[in-house]
């Protein structure tokens, strides 16, 4: 080779690790399941080993015997079995010599490899987005991009979404129907209020839910009791995406509702030795839970969503919240009002939520509209910047508090959730007991 010839790259696959692993699979079931839990068809180099595998796949899940003459009659009922090589190499494959127990390593090489040749095709097709864009389709392209790696890099993939038979969905309806009422708990994400999981059963995958309330009526801490509720006591991972408070600050509510020690003591340095003992018992265990907080000066949804995407590929999140809604802007995109671009944003929230398949917590605001009622009490009507925020969302819960508007109410202490909207179920009301000196929501009942 000349010395200014530039070296070729080295092809993006392993045809050997590729036949190790097909042939561990036509020896043994045990191979087949670790390596159904790594590959997909789809993940294969040759097209050949893609047909063998999904064949091998077939027979596994109708729990017939894997070898050598199944396989080939399974390829033959598909008219397949000469795409696949032939039964000669069907018999080539089962009877090289093996890899020993090293399937699982193979697997993950194929696995890895299948990666970087998706991920060059994206970046390829991003080259082409970029070479034929404007400036007016920046934000598009820059969402596609986006979605694109993640797509290819991401290992657990469930591939192009199926159809359904409806036959297929009642079978599923019914089974879904009696576990729900042979369950003994929560089908959802618990929120942290019995009243309220009573009501909607917690917090279900694909949902938005929006939280709201006018100016210091405590959106902020009720946005975090879910999260404390799903990270502290169930060990679950979740997100917070915070435009309001410094983590810092975050972390004082946290502290301040887990040990019980008054939040403005801690703020102001007069913390008693009480205090300095509540907080030393419960610091240990808060510190382990699987939360994660973002109070970068992101001000995009652009921005929100591809950091939503990374923590969800890094962490497995099973729960996000955005506080909040109304410090967001779009993007680079440009809106005719404001009342478009929240439309836009809640509608891409509710997509995100679907996704990346975790329920979605959003905190907004709410206009004057209570203060103009004799009762004060909010409706969604008063939901800033966006009616479509009302129609994006799967659940709107308003939070009123009586005594924020007159100190000497004789339900001082207590809070509403108003359930506005329920996608699956009437509107409702929840009473809750609003601990500020802790920031806290809590039962009625834990008093």
């Amino acid at each position: 080779m000349a010395a200014d010839e530039p070296e070729q790259a080295p092809p993006v696959h392993h045809l050997d690790a590729e036949k190790a692993v097909l042939r561990a699979m036509l020896r043994t079931d045990r191979a087949i399941a670790d390596i159904v839990e790594v590959l997909h068809s789809d993940d294969f180099c040759r097209s050949a080993h893609a047909l063998i595998h999904t064949a091998i796949l077939d027979l596994y899940g109708r729990e017939e015997s894997v070898d050598v003459l199944n396989v080939a009659a399974t390829l033959t009922k598909e008219d397949l079995l000469e795409q696949a090589g032939g039964e000669s190499y069907l018999r080539t494959l089962a009877h090289a010599p093996d890899c020993g127990t090293a399937w699982l390593k193979e697997a993950e090489q194929v696995q890895a490899l299948a990666v970087l040749r998706r991920t060059k095709d994206a970046t390829v097709h991003i080259e082409n987005l970029i070479a034929e864009g404007t400036a007016d389709d920046v934000d598009r392209i820059v969402d596609t991009a986006q979605a694109e790696i993640f797509a290819a890099t991401l290992r657990d993939r469930t591939g192009i979404p199926p159809y359904y038979v409806l036959g297929d969905v009642m079978e599923e309806t019914l089974d879904t129907t009696e576990v729900a009422a042979s369950r003994k708990s929560l089908p959802g994400i618990p929120t942290g209020f019995l009243e309220l999981d009573e009501l909607a059963n917690g917090l279900f995958p694909g949902q938005l839910i929006v939280i709201a309330g006018r100016p210091a009526m405590g959106k902020s801490i009720l946005a975090t009791d879910p999260l404390r509720s799903a990270s502290i006591k169930h060990n679950l991972p979740a997100c917070l995406f915070t435009l309001e408070d410094q983590r810092v600050d975050v972390g004082q509510r946290i502290l301040a509702a887990e040990s019980r020690v008054a939040l403005h003591r801690m703020r102001s340095g007069t913390m008693t030795d009480d205090d300095w003992a509540r907080l030393g018992r419960r610091v240990p265990d808060v510190s382990r839970v699987p939360l994660y907080i973002q109070d970068s000066g992101f001000t995009t949804f652009t921005e929100l969503r591809a950091q939503c995407r990374r923590l969800h590929a890094q962490h497995g999140s099973r729960l996000i919240v955005v506080d909040a809604l109304h410090l967001l802007t779009y993007g680079t995109r440009l809106f005719v009002s404001r009342y478009e671009e929240v439309s836009e944003i809640s509608r891409c929230l509710k997509l995100l939520a679907k996704e990346l398949h975790v329920p979605v917590i959003a905190v907004s605001e709410l206009n004057r509209g209570p203060e103009q009622r004799a009762d004060k009490r909010p409706m969604t009507s008063d939901l800033r910047d966006s009616g479509a925020l009302e129609d994006n969302a799967d659940v709107v819960i308003l939070l009123h508090r009586e005594d924020a508007y007159e100190r000497e109410s004789p339900r001082a202490g207590e809070a509403d959730l108003i359930v506005a909207k329920r996608r699956h179920g009437p509107p409702a009301t929840c009473t809750i007991a609003f601990q500020g000196h802790y920031a806290r929501f809590v039962d009625m009942v834990q008093l």
